[in-house]
């Protein structure tokens, strides 16, 4: 064991030793922190989070809004197991245990999002996170319920555009200003929620807007290698970015109404959503073929012409509806969700690739009543998608997808022990509309065992063991072209077998009234699992990556505490810590590419009456396990603080706030961007807003 994951044991030893007192004392179950009775929607039984074997977390209230940031990636980067990519601000998507993309889902809702996040890492997430009222993060295959796209793990983002239960109010709503000095941005976001013919339909009105402009950074834009590999070539150091990270600065306007009729004992609700946004690419992302006509350009003509935006948008109707107590069921419930998304890549004034999705998703779940001590629920789940890009670097074919999934969960209690055991199955097939390229069909077939012991009142044992499976996508079949994301001309490969993982995660938990603490140890091992291969060829002036399958294994341990340690007039005091760490090896004794880095997180929390503060650390450990070719990336530590005063006014709560980030002002690279020699995180800044509840 290295020394950094040594440390980090350490760090996590002494907080539990330092808590002994308050073991030895265990408080009564009204103490318990309200956290583990909040309902996890992603369960069509309605689970909390103490009833899952597998880890889930929960964002929600205060914890929430301080979490809150531009990118889903980025406001749940702060949980236990949970990082962020990074494509410029504009673009982070969640990475679950180490995996990411096409292995870890996205949804609104119980839904799919219907973007194309998946195809390339410059793809925003169609969500807003300013508008969630839980974001729930599901560690560890989630493929029972929403299919091979989860087989690492899934985000779901909760936002009530469709009431599912009456709303208790006439009219109420929250408002949000804040100001970010890093961009000289401003985001606002508004919600009102009502009712009214006696409760029978409750209706719902939220938007976002942001506006921010190229965002502050501690030194220079590219890393130090970069640059002086350039001044070997003759660049002088004047042409470098420096404090300010180029053409990075984004617009995002969203918008939704939703409405829903309350009958005795069923329900039915409507929503549409439009989502906007236009984001800069840092320069040096996106590579282009040279132009050789020989004719002369201006140098900041070209300049201009380097800059690449992406400007996207999203239309999406949704539709929900049920019925409570039909004969052996407690519920039935419809969900259809259909999105019509496109974007365009804009280089400088010209137009560059387009792509388009249009996805329709019906899901149909039924819980059953309690039979001879079982709950459970069946589903179906329909997906259809449209895909088609169009332009030059056009890398993935027009294809068409359609997916039918039939999944079963069952749960029972045996005294203190409660077993849960669930399958799924999927029909997935793929057109290609391209000469030359064959149709592929396939059917994952996926399983889930795990208990829950209840050793006494403090302690809880949680065992699973998974076997899942994935069917390759489009663009890991079919792709053949420059992916100027990822710097490499992308060739997939028509014959892909569907990967094989077999995963098992042991947890133990422990809480009373003032502490919550939980420590878990995991391994998946795939068989065929699919990666981009690099290679020592060049096409289009770009090197060769070829869609591969290789044996592979994920090995990794997380573990958090959260301990009220002191409460008195002077307020009550709360230690929060987290660690986790992950490791990677190939059949041939490999590092996997892009691996994120180990963590160690540390922040106090102090609360007194109106009054909330916390100051805290995150050190991110170096990253020096690399893949063949990839290069080593330093860590570094992020100093964030904040502060917020509450209070009440004519019946209206309002709060002002005060965040800090990176307030030591360090170079700070992400390594598992792509853009990690481009653009470094935002340096030093303070976000101030004010929040209106009503």
């Amino acid at each position: 064991m290295s020394r950094r994951y040594t440390r980090s044991l350490l760090v996590l030893a002494i907080s539990m030793a330092l808590s002994a007192e308050v073991l030895a004392d265990p408080q009564s179950a009204e103490q318990e922190k309200t956290l583990d009775s909040i309902v996890v929607t992603a369960s069509p039984m309605g689970n909390r989070i103490d009833d899952f074997a597998k880890p889930v977390s929960v964002l929600t209230g205060e914890a929430l809004d301080l979490a809150k940031s531009n990118t889903l990636g980025e406001t749940v980067a702060g949980e236990t197991g949970v990082q962020s990519t990074f494509f410029g601000v504009g673009v982070g998507r969640p990475i679950i245990r180490g995996q990411e993309g096409s292995r870890v889902q996205v949804l609104a809702n119980n839904m799919l999002t219907g973007d194309v996040s998946t195809v390339s890492a410059d793809h925003a997430v169609t969500l807003e996170p300013f508008l969630a009222d839980q974001i729930e993060v599901l560690r560890g295959p989630a493929v029972l319920l929403y299919g091979s796209g989860a087989i690492a793990g899934a985000v779901n983002v909760v936002d009530g555009r469709i009431p599912t239960t009456p709303y208790a109010d006439a009219f109420g709503g929250k408002a949000e200003l804040r100001y970010n000095s890093a961009n000289n941005g401003y985001t606002g976001m508004g919600r009102l929620d009502g009712n009214f013919a006696d409760e029978s339909f409750s209706w719902h009105i939220d938007f976002v807007t942001r506006d921010t402009e190229d965002y502050d950074i501690p030194g220079y834009a590219f890393s130090k290698d970069l640059i002086d590999e350039e001044l070997a070539e003759g660049e002088s150091l004047d042409e470098f970015s420096k404090g300010k990270q180029p053409n990075s600065n984004l617009t995002a306007d969203s918008f939704a109404a939703g409405l829903t009729w309350f009958g005795e004992n069923s329900w039915l609700g409507a929503s549409y959503s439009r989502f906007e946004t236009n984001y800069g690419i840092p320069p040096g992302a996106h590579a282009h073929e040279e132009d050789h006509d020989g004719e002369d350009h201006d140098e900041e003509a070209e300049e201009e012409a380097e800059l690449v935006r992406i400007d996207m948008s999203q239309s999406r109707f949704d539709l929900q509806g049920g019925f409570n107590d039909v004969g052996i069921f407690k519920s039935l419930v419809m969900r259809l969700a259909d999105t019509d998304y496109e974007h365009t890549e804009l280089e400088g004034a010209e137009t560059g690739t387009q792509f388009f999705s249009d996805t329709l998703e019906v899901r149909l779940e039924a819980a059953q009543k309690t039979w001879n001590g079982w709950n459970g629920a069946f589903g179906i789940q329909y997906v259809d998608n449209d895909f088609e890009a169009v332009g030059d670097e056009a890398f993935v074919p027009p294809t068409s997808t359609t997916d039918w999934g039939f999944f079963v969960l069952q749960e029972r209690e045996f005294g203190d022990f409660k077993l849960e055991i669930g399958a799924r199955y999927d029909d997935v097939r793929l057109k290609p509309d391209a000469v030359g390229l064959p149709d592929r069909s396939f059917n994952p077939f996926s399983y889930s065992l795990g208990g829950i012991w209840k050793i006494n009142e403090l302690f809880h044992l949680t065992a699973v063991f998974d076997g899942a499976q994935r069917a390759p996508r489009a663009e890991e079949l079919y792709a053949f072209g420059p992916h100027v994301a990822t710097g490499t001309f992308e060739i997939g490969n028509e014959d892909l077998d569907k990967e094989e993982s077999i995963g098992g995660n042991i947890g133990l938990h422990f809480h009373n009234g003032k502490i919550d603490a939980s420590v878990s140890f995991y391994r998946t091992e795939y068989d065929n699992f699919i990666y981009l291969e690099g290679s020592d060829l060049e096409l289009d002036e770009l090197p060769v990556a070829y869609w591969s399958q290789t044996d592979a294994t994920f090995t990794g341990w997380e573990a958090q505490l959260s301990w009220d340690f002191l409460e008195n007039r002077s307020g009550l005091w709360t230690i929060n810590a987290l660690v986790d760490s992950v490791n990677t090896s190939t059949g041939g004794g490999d590092n996997l590419p892009r691996i994120v880095p180990s963590r160690l997180g540390v922040d106090i929390a102090w609360q007194l009456g109106n009054w909330t503060a916390g100051f805290g650390l995150m050190h991110v450990y170096d990253q020096d396990e690399t893949a063949p070719g990839e290069t080593e990336t330093d860590g570094y530590n992020m100093v964030n603080a904040n502060i917020a005063y509450r209070w009440t006014a004519g019946g209206t709560d309002l709060q002002v706030f005060l965040n800090g980030s990176n307030l030591a002002d360090e170079e700070a690279r992400v390594s598992t961007s792509y853009l990690k020699d481009f653009a470094p995180l935002p340096g030093r800044t303070l976000e101030a807003g004010i929040r209106i509840f009503f």
